[in-house]
This record gives structure tokens, C-alpha cells and sequence, in this order.
């Protein structure tokens, strides 16, 4: 008694490998949105499994995306970085007002908790030209949104970008040992009350600034 096979339709095996493409970049997003939450509640030490149960995805599929926790940690720092390059870009194109373009940047970067990952990330190993490449995206688009906030004389000329990097660093990041409930809309809040001390005309100078760099600029590790 023979049987028959039933062919697949040719559609079918046409799709079957963009479609498996589609759901790894899913799975891979997904992943780098868990973790990033995962970190900014615990720290770099988080819970591997925690953000393969938030992803939706098994141990194994974690591990097939992201080697080991440094890769991990790595790339949520990148990607992150790229999302706050994307809305700059965006504001910067969108906004007429460039304070307004300004306040949407902070904002948008505070509701990733970017103090907290640049936090998980730096001194822990040298990041890749990736990270570097993004963050001089970033870094350049800022500047032209400041230039423009201080020629419309709605930002205040002494403040530098290390001093806004700096300060959004330490307004993101949750207590290590406090109370993390609520921290997003504190965080939201304290951005605000920044924002609202960039403005001119200011009521009076800025004490020099010190010569360390911000902690929200990481560095890389010296090659040997």
C-alpha cells in the first residue's frame, strides 16, 4: 500500500523563509525591550531568565540571539542609543520650536531609563564601533538642536550637552537600594523641573564645570 505526499504549495515554501526571518527580528526586538526593562529594575546583574519570560521566548532563543550577558548588555546599550539618535532626527525635523524639539528628546530618552543602561554598561569591557557610531549620530543631532534653542535665545548659552547628558544620566537612574515604584513617573517629573532650569534668560552663572566626563558618556577600554 503506497502513500502519497502532499507537495507544498509553491507560495508556501517561497514564504517560509522570510517568514522565519520576521519572527527571529521579532523575537529579537522583543528580547532587547526586556532586558532594557530588566536592567533598569535590577541593574546589569538582572535576571536572564526574567527577560527571556517577559520576551515570550525560551532560554534557548535567548541564547541563539545574544551569546552571553555582555553581548546582551551591550546591545540593549546600542539600541537604546539608536532610538534616542531616531527621535532626535525626528524631533529635530519635526518640531518648529527647538526648545520644543529639545524638551521632546529628554523626554523621550527618560522613558527609556537611559540612565540606568548607560549605568549597566560602562567600565565593564570595551564597547564596539556600533555603540560608537550611534552615540556620534546622537551626539551631533543634539548639538544642532541646542545651536538652534540657544540662537532663538529660549536655552541658556552656559549649559554644554555633557551638562545635560550628565544630569538626565542621574534623573534616570532608579536608588540602587530604594524604592523603585513610581520611578518612571518621578523621573518624568524631575526631567521636567531640568528642562524648566535650561530656559533663559537664567536668573544668575553656572559654577565651572569639572573637567571629569559625565557619566553618561562612556568610554572606551584601553586597548593593549
Amino acid at each position: 500500500m503506497s502513500s502519497t505526499r502532499t507537495a507544498r504549495p509553491p507560495h508556501a515554501q517561497e514564504c517560509a523563509a522570510p517568514c522565519r526571518r520576521a519572527d527571529a527580528s521579532r523575537n529579537h526586538e522583543r528580547i532587547l525591550i526586556a532586558a532594557r526593562a530588566v536592567f533598569v529594575e535590577d541593574g546589569p546583574e538582572g535576571s536572564l531568565d526574567e527577560v527571556a519570560r517577559r520576551a515570550g521566548v525560551g532560554n534557548a532563543t535567548l541564547y541563539r540571539h545574544f551569546g552571553d550577558r555582555e553581548d546582551l548588555i551591550r546591545s540593549v546599550a546600542t539600541h537604546v542609543i539608536a532610538q534616542v539618535a531616531d527621535d532626535a532626527e525626528s524631533a529635530l525635523a519635526e518640531e518648529d520650536d527647538p526648545f520644543e524639539a529639545l524638551r521632546r528628546c529628554l523626554r523621550a530618552a527618560a522613558s527609556y531609563g537611559i540612565g540606568a543602561v548607560l549605568h549597566a554598561v560602562r567600565g565593564r569591557f570595551a564597547m564596539d564601533e556600533a555603540f560608537f557610531a550611534v552615540r556620534s549620530r546622537g551626539t551631533a543631532v543634539f548639538e544642532e538642536i541646542m545651536r538652534q534653542a540657544r540662537e532663538s535665545g529660549q536655552l541658556r548659552p552656559d549649559v554644554t550637552l555633557d551638562d545635560i547628558w550628565g544630569m538626565l544620566a542621574q534623573l534616570t537612574r532608579p536608588p540602587p537600594c530604594g524604592d523603585r515604584t513610581g520611578f518612571d513617573a518621578r523621573a518624568a517629573r524631575y526631567v521636567e523641573l531640568f528642562l524648566a532650569g535650561l530656559r533663559a534668560p537664567a536668573p544668575y552663572e553656572l559654577p565651572p564645570a569639572s573637567s571629569d566626563p559625565p557619566s553618561a558618556s562612556p568610554e572606551p577600554a584601553r586597548r593593549r
